[in-house]
């Protein structure tokens, strides 16, 4: 269960967090910045702010994606 919970939360997480940098992304890509964002997302809210259940996942998992999405824009996208 906990595989489809991280796939439906990084889902959802990419997706915001994709609208909210304004990037274009495919399915693909949006669920994987979002399950990458989740698992950063994860340690840093509930080590950070032991902040636990769904929303406190989904808050932690869209941060985790604008940071993502932030780090590989200054790093590796635009130059």
């Amino acid at each position: 269960m906990g595989v489809v919970y991280l796939i439906i939360i990084g889902a959802a997480a990419g997706f915001l967090a994709t609208r909210l940098m304004r990037i274009e992304a495919g399915v693909v890509q949006t669920v994987m910045i979002g399950i990458a964002g989740a698992l950063i997302g994860a340690v840093v809210i509930r080590v950070l702010l032991m902040v636990t259940g769904l929303l406190g996942g989904l808050i932690g998992a869209v941060l985790g994606s604008l940071l993502l999405i932030w780090l590989y824009q200054m790093y590796l996208g635009r130059k």
